[in-house]
């Protein structure tokens, strides 16, 4: 995985939900990725349980996919989280 030298820092994760035309970001291990393009994030939220701009790190084990889902040709990699 090519994981560009932008530094996000949390803040800035947290801004990034999608309000105001801003981009959605999401951030899995430490790795920030937008999702602004991908259908099941169109409303802000995927699946009505996660929010854009939050860290997911911890959600994925109850997710009905892998890791692999951060893939997907919509899902893009920004940088690395600043936690």
């Amino acid at each position: 995985m090519d994981i560009p030298d932008r530094i996000i820092s949390i803040l800035e994760l947290r801004r990034s939900t999608g309000e105001r035309g801003t981009r959605k970001f999401i951030a899995f291990n430490g790795v920030v990725y937008d999702v602004t393009d991908c259908q099941k994030w169109r409303n802000d939220m995927h699946e009505n349980l996660h929010f854009a701009g939050q860290d997911l790190s911890t959600e994925l084990e109850e997710a009905p996919h892998a890791e692999d889902v951060f893939t997907r040709p919509c899902v893009k990699i920004i940088g690395r989280l600043n936690a």
